[in-house]
């Protein structure tokens, strides 16, 4: 497997590379091209012409949650391929791969959307759309890992606002945000959003759908910022447990948090730019 960050908070040093408080992370599993998340601005398209990755070439894009620096991204992937389709250039129409709240409406703080603000139908015209809280296996090795059982109590944080559903409005406590995993010969690679739903559970969540306690790395946002002390704790009595061989903790981790975790594993720098490969030879 091959991966490449197209938008993080930071770019990697000496890379001219633009960022944004987001995440879109590129991926190439055998034959198989996804892209997870699309960040906030639309940044990606210019990132990936430059690393040389084609984004009409994606098969499937797959969402993390419906927040906006994950999902506002989408717009500038669908003038993309709008564009291709007026220039009469080859394209590949993508599926779109999420929970099912995450096209819900979502407001905080008095921001009256932090949501997606793409439906379920607007993207039916753009591709196929594939809603599921299970797990979905996306290619032999690479799997979709549904709604997060949150099995920590050290991991329990407070609603982020409130989402607008078809029942009415409830606080929301994020209830799609999910990861994807990827097996390979040395363990696990789990490829997080923001981990909401806790970088622990997420992880666990892997171990338990994949069949491997192995972590050979995760990468993505770990959501600590500021982090209480007794998550803090929690996490990295964790880690010391699980020992991955590595962790890339970016985009919503703060420096204290990967300055902690640096003590008990191999924290890794991550940025705009960077590409990982996994082999399975």
């Amino acid at each position: 497997m091959r991966l490449s960050v197209l938008v993080d908070n930071v770019a990697l040093t000496d890379r001219y590379f633009l960022a944004e408080p987001g995440l879109s992370i590129y991926l190439e599993d055998g034959e198989t091209r996804l892209l997870f998340d699309a960040g906030y601005s639309g940044i990606l398209v210019p990132n990936a012409r430059k690393m040389g990755i084609d984004l009409l070439n994606v098969e499937e894009i797959v969402l993390s949650h419906g927040h906006l620096d994950h999902t506002w991204g989408l717009d500038a992937l669908i003038r993309l391929h709008t564009e291709a389709i007026l220039e009469g250039q080859r394209r590949v129409p993508p599926t779109f791969v999420a929970h099912p709240d995450a096209f819900l409406t979502r407001s905080c703080d008095g921001v009256g959307e932090i949501g997606c603000h793409l439906s379920v139908e607007e993207l039916f015209r753009h591709g196929k759309v594939l809603l599921t809280t299970g797990p979905l296996w996306l290619t032999k090795n690479l799997v979709f890992l549904g709604e997060i059982e949150r099995r920590f109590e050290f991991e329990q944080t407070p609603p982020i606002g409130y989402v607008y559903t078809p029942d009415g409005i409830r606080d929301d406590t994020v209830v799609d945000d999910t990861a994807l995993a990827c097996r390979t010969p040395e363990g696990l690679v789990v490829i997080t959003g923001c981990s909401h739903s806790g970088i622990c559970s997420i992880v666990e969540q892997a171990r338990e759908v994949c069949g491997d306690d192995r972590i050979l790395d995760v990468i993505g946002g770990f959501h600590l910022l500021n982090t209480p002390p007794k998550q803090m704790r929690g996490i990295l009595d964790y880690f010391s447990e699980v020992q991955p061989a590595a962790l890339h903790p970016c985009h919503c981790t703060d420096l204290a948090a990967k300055i902690a975790l640096a003590k008990v594993a191999n924290v890794r720098e991550t940025g705009v730019g960077l590409t990982l490969e996994y082999g399975f030879g």
